[in-house]
């Protein structure tokens, strides 16, 4: 084993959905074999997701980080049960269950600051069970900002067969869309996101970005916003295009291959494309944070929960992501 290893926390997602078998059935691939890994998490998660999934995980158990030697073995579980012998309902939002995701990756947040582990990848949580258990923020990116102190901007990044796409603006109102369509936020996503293609490997990300009205010409956005914004990211040196009409900009960047990423104004010019695509492959990467976060793009599906039915795919796919931009970052 090798102290010079990337270190990978990995969180098994709310315990009531899919996520426990998930990393059960993550686990047992070989590509975790090449790094340090460390779950984070319950002993009973663990072993619900193993009783799923009928996998044994292999893990040396230790309670406290620093109780780690990667020279001996590069796989460990964290365990946080500390007497703690709660059964977690299936398929249901709980309390409970936020609070035991809040406490692993709180301790996975903080583990990252100390540079004790160097990317972070999760099972899916539950936002409903992250409120009710004590989350503040409406999203899991807006706690892990706050807990990595990011200043900078930030955002969410989707992710199919490597295609990526970023967002001007996110879950607002579509009425108040327009009103945040300027060239100084438009500017933000596309260079985060040719950044962080980079990281991953992709050596000049050609950058797609949307229009946002119809055919990228009913409206003034195009010309006073967005237009500019691309100019101003090619003099940058990103290879920046568009703007791209919405409803032919993913045959035209993704289906046809002409681009590796776009960025679009608003939710669900983004979401409806990339979701019709490939909804079963996608990959959620947390832009902005100091460390790789990844995650499955679909939620804890509590319709298949307990029924080993989930799609290991794109937990899998998340994995090589952050083992990825770990390696090119350090």
């Amino acid at each position: 084993m090798s102290e010079n290893k990337i270190n990978i926390g990995i969180l098994l997602g709310d315990p009531s959905g899919i996520g426990p078998e998930l990393i059960s059935k993550l686990l047992s691939e070989k590509i975790t074999d090449d790094v340090n890994i460390v779950v984070i998490g319950e002993k009973a998660i663990l072993e619900s997701g193993d009783k799923i999934t009928g996998n044994k995980s292999n893990l040396e158990f230790v309670t406290d980080f620093d109780q780690i030697n990667f020279k001996n073995n590069n796989k460990f579980f964290l365990d946080l049960t500390k007497g703690k012998n709660h059964q977690y309902k299936i398929a249901e939002c709980s309390k409970e269950s936020g609070k035991s995701v809040l406490q692993s990756l709180n301790l996975a947040l903080d583990l990252a600051k100390q540079n004790k582990i160097h990317a972070i990848n999760f099972g899916p949580f539950n936002k409903t069970s992250m409120i009710m258990g004590g989350n503040k923020h409406s999203d899991e990116l807006h706690l892990m900002a706050e807990r990595l102190n990011v200043e900078s901007f930030f955002c969410e990044f989707n992710v199919v067969d490597n295609f990526w796409t970023a967002r001007v603006t996110s879950h607002i109102p579509i009425s108040e869309v327009p009103k945040n369509i300027k060239k100084e936020k438009i500017i933000k996503p596309i260079k985060l996101i040719h950044q962080t293609m980079k990281l991953n490997g992709i050596a000049n990300p050609r950058v797609a970005v949307q229009a946002l009205n119809p055919h990228a010409e009913f409206g003034v956005e195009e010309k006073n916003e967005i237009i500019p914004a691309i100019e101003e990211a090619k003099s940058l040196g990103i290879n920046a295009d568009g703007p791209l009409p919405c409803d032919t900009s993913f045959i035209t960047a993704f289906k046809n291959k002409n681009h590796d990423c776009i960025v679009g104004m608003y939710h669900d010019a983004l979401q409806s494309g990339l979701k019709a695509f490939g909804f079963d492959r996608g990959v959620t990467v947390q832009g902005g944070m100091p460390i790789p976060i990844t995650t499955p793009a679909h939620g804890t599906a509590f319709d298949i929960a307990g029924k080993n039915q989930a799609n290991l795919e794109p937990t899998l796919q998340s994995f090589k992501i952050a083992l990825t931009m770990a390696n090119n970052k350090k």
